[in-house]
């Protein structure tokens, strides 16, 4: 069975798919952390992320950088966002994630092109949402944990210029697939969350 778990950025995809993959039994991909790691790598380059070459280079990055704790930081992030418009780097990070996805008993993957291009035939797709406001807080809350000192207001200004980037790239953009079931998160905390998208994808299989 493979799981497709997409939406934007905090809206607590990765905290669902993880859960839905110990309920399973299923391996997990959290894409975005392959993007994120080219990001990185880009800077580690001393690369310009919207450049293209250098984007491409940077796909190559060493596995050990996967476990980089600097790849959950908010400006790693910025940098993912950056490098996934490129076509280029999408291309090279397929087939990493299609072999994933495909694997004998299936798996969980959450991105924000699970559904639609890495894994289009997966048996149940959800798709993750929430308000900018709820997901700014989340993030908040989170780097505020981590020690960040960046504000609410810097936050949601830059999860708004994600979402822009996201949905409007040419390359596989941040959609809901036709036949995706929509979770918002806006008004859940985490068990809710976890709790509803269980329920669905019980409900799908059944």
């Amino acid at each position: 069975m493979i799981i497709a778990v997409d939406g934007p950025t905090a809206s607590g995809k990765g905290t669902i798919a993880k859960a839905l993959a110990e309920h399973f039994g299923l391996p997990h991909l959290d894409t975005g952390l392959l993007y994120r790691a080219v990001g990185l790598q880009v800077a580690l380059n001393g690369g310009d992320p919207n450049d293209p070459d250098d984007a491409l280079a940077a796909t190559t990055f060493a596995e050990s950088l996967l476990a980089d704790p600097e790849l959950r930081s908010e400006a790693t992030g910025g940098l993912a966002s950056r490098v996934s418009v490129h076509p280029a780097v999408r291309a090279a990070l397929y087939e990493r994630q299609r072999s994933f996805a495909t694997q004998p008993g299936g798996a969980v993957l959450d991105g924000r092109d699970i559904g639609t291009v890495i894994a289009p035939e997966a048996e149940v797709k959800l798709f993750v949402t929430a308000s900018v406001e709820a997901r700014a807080e989340r993030r908040w809350m989170e780097m505020a944990q981590r020690g960040a000192t960046h504000t609410l207001a810097e936050i949601e200004a830059d999860l708004r210029r994600r979402d822009e980037r996201d949905r409007t790239r040419k390359e596989a953009p941040l959609v809901m697939a036709a036949d995706a079931i929509l979770l918002d998160t806006s008004e859940l905390d985490r068990d809710a969350a976890i709790a509803a998208a269980l329920a669905a994808v019980s409900a799908e299989r059944s």
